[in-house]
């Protein structure tokens, strides 16, 4: 092998590398996915072990993100696609939207503006770059909207991925301790919290919790990461 590695130039060797990343991390995916279905803890979730093994497999062998980049580009490509499929569920509850419209634009307002104010007041009051606090803005929005609004404010896309990802990890955990606090009878609002706070990795969580709350989970979080693209160029406007 390290003969064969010889004959290689370094692009080819880059090249190689990237495509055996593109691989490893669709089966690290599909491993997780099987791990998580036969024990449901966190280790396990999709969002927590791919990252972990990945970040520590680079760490541990020095291979540059560009190189890692260069391949798995296509997995971040399918976010459009992914965004734009979002419809099909919207357009299938809508009678659901219908019935529950006013509660779910407050809930959504609430969680928009909760979640963009509240990140720009902390991240002012901890002074931190104008870059991280774009990219905070958009955390509490799915993974495609938050990118899509990132163009727009020109905030960096890695630190917004990274940001929308351990928000959902936190809103998650922090989901189950909110309603074991406060009462919500309904399931339109234990649905609402996980949808609107902790957008995918929540709605997740809120499927385990009853099909009803999944169904208004991912109605939230489709509905607020349109309105956020909606309004990103009134968050340009923002003082940072």
């Amino acid at each position: 092998m390290p003969a064969l590695l010889s004959n290689l130039s370094a692009d080819q060797v880059n090249t190689a590398i990237s495509f055996g990343c593109f691989v490893l991390t669709v089966v690290l995916y599909f491993a997780s996915k099987r791990l998580y279905a036969y024990k449901k803890t966190l280790l396990f979730s999709p969002l927590v072990f791919v990252p972990g093994v990945l970040v520590l497999l680079v760490l541990l062998t020095g291979i540059p993100y560009s190189v890692y980049f260069r391949d798995t580009r296509w997995l971040m490509w399918l976010l459009g696609p992914a965004t734009i499929a979002f419809a099909v569920p919207i357009y299938e509850y809508r009678d659901l939207i219908r019935r529950h419209w006013l509660s779910l634009s407050v809930g959504v307002a609430v969680g928009i503006g909760a979640g963009v104010c509240g990140s720009l007041l902390l991240a002012k009051l901890l002074h931190l770059s104008p870059e991280l606090q774009r990219s905070l803005m958009t955390r509490s929005v799915s993974t495609p909207f938050a990118l899509a609004v990132s163009d727009k404010i020109h905030a960096p896309k890695d630190l917004t991925a990274l940001f929308v990802i351990a928000t959902g990890i936190c809103g998650m955990l922090l989901g189950e301790i909110v309603l074991a606090l406060v009462p919500m009878r309904t399931r339109l609002a234990r649905g609402a919290l996980f949808g609107a706070a902790a957008h995918g990795v929540g709605t997740a969580k809120a499927r385990e919790i009853g099909s009803e709350e999944g169904v208004v989970s991912s109605l939230t979080m489709m509905i607020a990461g349109v309105a956020m693209v909606l309004i990103a160029p009134l968050l340009t406007l923002l003082p940072i």
